[in-house]
């Protein structure tokens, strides 16, 4: 954790810093749909591994509409076509199936996780386009531009946590987690209440 809190504090989070402060956001916006559009990829099989058809037809429809229309992916197209997102991953899937999440686990590099989404992490890389690339410097820049893009979109995320920052990032990714698996569905036990 400590290690993840250095990195973010001296690399990751200045560079997210200037990447907001240069880019304009109609780039922002273009390289969220564009990394969404590859992430879209990995949905449609997550989705059919779920046995979800309806929305593994509308993640592929994404696709290629967003492929196609959007200029690679860097317009979103499919959303204003009534076709939503539905971010899935290996971990999710592994869930869907009854597998348990594990405890909480800290990776270096890639953050908050637990045992069951750090062994997914392996066919999800599997499934990323980025890693198709075979221009080593440019897969690089490609997994670099992802990096920062992503961290600029939690800097406004970052006031609302309070108190002990590991406590707090565990019980955010962990109920976030359960949330996405769950697919919005909050499972209530009655004697909680």
């Amino acid at each position: 954790f400590e290690f993840n809190e250095v990195l973010d504090s001296y690399l990751l989070k200045p560079a997210a810093k200037g990447y907001q402060a240069v880019t304009p956001d109609i780039v922002e916006t273009a390289v969220g749909n564009f990394f969404g559009n590859l992430a879209d990829v990995g949905s449609t099989v997550n989705n059919l591994l779920q046995l979800k058809g309806e929305t593994a037809a509308q993640d592929f429809s994404r696709v290629v509409f967003n492929t196609t229309i959007g200029l690679g992916g860097v317009i979103d197209v499919a959303t204003p076509m009534g076709l939503p997102e539905h971010k899935e991953d290996f971990g999710q899937t592994l869930g869907y199936w009854g597998v348990e999440s594990g405890p909480y686990l800290v990776l270096p590099f890639f953050g908050p996780s637990n045992v069951r989404d750090g062994i997914a992490k392996v066919p999800d890389s599997m499934l990323d386009p980025v890693g198709e690339v075979e221009h080593i410097p440019s897969r690089n820049q490609l997994y670099a531009l992802r990096i920062v893009d992503t961290r600029a979109e939690l800097l406004a995320a970052e006031g609302l946590l309070t108190g002990d920052r590991y406590t707090a990032l565990r019980d955010a990714y962990m109920q976030r987690r359960e949330f996405l698996i769950n697919d919005g569905e909050a499972d209530f036990d009655d004697d909680q209440f």
